[in-house]
C-alpha cells in the first residue's frame, strides 16, 4: 500500500507495530507526527528517508529512549518497556556513535550483549560465554576475538556490533546504516547474515541510505518524512514517485538498481 497506514490497517501479531506515534522534543520540535506501520515477525523492513526525516526518532521510540506525545508502540505484542526489560530488541548503532578509540577488546564488546541476562554483578556464566563464542563464529570474527575494537576495519567493526544483538538473542534487531563505510563483499556478507535471521523468524528493521541494496534483501519498506509517507511490500513501495515524494531534488544524488525479471530500474 503506497498511502500511510491508519490505526485500524495495522496488522495483529506483528514484530513491531507502530499506531499513530507523534513524538514532540521539549523544545517543540515534532519529529515524527501520527506514524503507523507494522512489520510481520520473519522479515527484513527498510527505514527509509533523507537525514532529519523521522528515521533516529523512530529506532530511539522503539527503543524507549523518547517518550511518545501521542499513539503507541508495541515489540512482539508486548509493550516497548516489557520488550526491552527481557532483552528482545537488540540495536546495532552507526559507526559515528562508537568512540572506536575506547580501549576494548571484541569479545568484551559482544559479551556486553548478555549483560541483561546476567545478574546485578554481571558476571559471565558458562552460558553467556557460549553464546559470545556462537555469535563470534557465526560472522567470522573469532580469531579477532582477542584484538582491540578499533584496530579493525569498517566492515569488521560492523560485524562485532551484530555478533553483539547475536550474543543478545534478541528477537528484534534495529541496524542503523549498517552497510556505511564496508566493502561490496562485508555488505554482501550483512546481507546474508540478514536473510538467515528472517528465516528464524527474526524482525530486522534496517536504516539505510543505500537505495540500491534495498529491493535486493527488503522485504518491506517504510520511507518516512516527518511521518510514514508510504509503506508495504517493496515491489510496490520502493517505486519512483514514492521516492521523490520522501528525497525530492536530493534523489538524483542516489543510484538506484531495481532490478526485475523484465527491467533494471526503479519503476
Amino acid at each position: 500500500m503506497n498511502a500511510p497506514l491508519r490505526h485500524a490497517e495495522v496488522e495483529t501479531g506483528s514484530g513491531i507495530a507502530v499506531n499513530g506515534a507523534t513524538v514532540t522534543y521539549r523544545n517543540g520540535l515534532t519529529a515524527i507526527r501520527d506514524a503507523s506501520f507494522a512489520i510481520p515477525t520473519g522479515t527484513i523492513a527498510a527505514l527509509v528517508g533523507v537525514n532529519g526525516s523521522g528515521k533516529s526518532t523512530l529506532f530511539k521510540a522503539i527503543m524507549g529512549f523518547v517518550r511518545l506525545a501521542r499513539g503507541d508502540i508495541s515489540v512482539l505484542g508486548m509493550p516497548v518497556a516489557e520488550a526491552l526489560k527481557n532483552n528482545l530488541v537488540a540495536y546495532v548503532p552507526q559507526s559515528e556513535e562508537v568512540d572506536w578509540n575506547f580501549p576494548v577488546l571484541v569479545e568484551d564488546v559482544v559479551m556486553m550483549g548478555r549483560y541483561g541476562h546476567m545478574g546485578m554483578l554481571r558476571i559471565p556464566k558458562k552460558a553467556d560465554h557460549d553464546a559470545v563464542e556462537a555469535a563470534l563464529r557465526r560472522v567470522n570474527m573469532t580469531e579477532f576475538r582477542k584484538r582491540q575494537i578499533g584496530e579493525l576495519s569498517g566492515g569488521q567493526k560492523k560485524r562485532v556490533f551484530l555478533a553483539r544483538a547475536l550474543a543478545q538473542d534478541g528477537r528484534v534487531i534495529l541496524l542503523d546504516e549498517p552497510f556505511t563505510g564496508v566493502d561490496v563483499k562485508t555488505e554482501d556478507q550483512i546481507i546474508a547474515l540478514l536473510r538467515e535471521l528472517r528465516d528464524e523468524g527474526r524482525v530486522m528493521l534496517v536504516s539505510t541510505h543505500n537505495l540500491g541494496s534495498v529491493p535486493e534483501f527488503c522485504d518491506r519498506t517504510i520511507l518516512v518524512k516527518g511521518t510514514v509517507l508510504a509503506y508495504g511490500p517493496t515491489e510496490e513501495t520502493f517505486t519512483q514517485d514514492n521516492l521523490e515524494k520522501a528525497f525530492g531534488g536530493v534523489l538524483r544524488h542516489f543510484v538506484i538498481n531495481h532490478q526485475t525479471d523484465e527491467n533494471a530500474g526503479v519503476r
